[in-house]
């Protein structure tokens, strides 16, 4: 796994769907029970609540890895940089730790998105590049685009959906997965499964589904607004699924619940 998603930062706070108060509440609870990562993104709208709930943190710079993703819209090589330079503004930054691009281009050409990006990192605008909602095959031509490795392809994981194809392409590449969507929105609680192996554990569903995700080698991203399920969202390190959990929790992939498709978002390509 990368280094800027190991350790603390194997665990990101998610801000979608928050803005204001509810925001800043949110962000100031994670950082008090130890998250340090932190994703927003330009489609979000809530960059400048982002920026200034991490200010609220009272936290150094040099302790916080931030993320966000450029909006599809700004991917013109006229709107792409002053784009990424708005982020950093609104988040009273001077760079990201990561900057991602939200979704591939529509027309499937990734080429000059990919080189923006990495004129950003170049530009010293952010320390690393990466993507999000790129398929199997668009993660190996990025190799042949650009010199400058991806940290990560930010993807739809949980374990309601198989994403073989993705981690086997993630092996391939050396891009490591980070998840979205990592309880399913809520699905998971349908199936009772996760609970159960819970017990054995002294565990909830959604921590025996983190968990499964890390295990799958797989960076965690979640959002709450209560503090007993943020302090729960990360607290997951201490345990570990046995191989007979794992697999009971993998033949849930078979469920084939996709949240996010062209019929929620324009820009989904193909998936894998």
């Amino acid at each position: 796994m990368n280094i800027y998603f190991q350790g603390t930062n194997q665990r990101t706070f998610g801000t979608y769907p928050l803005t204001g108060d509810e925001l800043k509440n949110s962000v100031l609870t994670a950082a008090e029970i130890g998250y340090r990562s932190f994703d927003t993104a330009q489609m979000y709208e809530n960059e400048l609540d982002t920026g200034e709930a991490l200010a609220a943190t009272g936290l150094q710079r040099d302790e916080l890895c931030i993320t966000t993703k450029v909006h599809p819209d700004n991917f013109e090589d006229a709107k792409f940089l002053g784009s990424v330079e708005e982020s950093l503004k609104a988040l009273r930054v001077d760079y990201v730790d990561v900057l991602l691009l939200h979704w591939p281009p529509v027309g499937g050409d990734i080429a000059p998105s990919l080189k923006m990006l990495e004129q950003a990192q170049l530009k010293g605008l952010t320390r690393n590049i990466g993507v999000s909602n790129y398929t199997a095959q668009m993660m190996r031509d990025s190799l042949s685009i650009i010199d400058t490795p991806l940290v990560t392809n930010q993807v739809e994981f949980h374990p309601l959906l198989n994403q073989d194809v993705l981690l086997a392409a993630a092996s391939e590449t050396g891009i490591p997965l980070s998840s979205y969507c990592s309880v399913a929105r809520g699905e998971v609680f349908k199936h009772p499964e996760f609970a159960e192996i819970g017990q054995a554990y002294g565990k909830t569903a959604a921590q025996v589904v983190l968990r499964w995700i890390l295990q799958k080698g797989v960076s965690i991203n979640t959002m709450s607004t209560k503090r007993d399920n943020i302090a729960a969202n990360f607290n997951v390190m201490d345990f570990t699924l046995s191989s007979v959990d794992m697999e009971r929790i993998e033949a849930k992939t078979s469920v084939g619940y996709r949240i996010v498709d062209e019929s929620l978002v324009p820009w989904a390509p193909e998936w894998d």
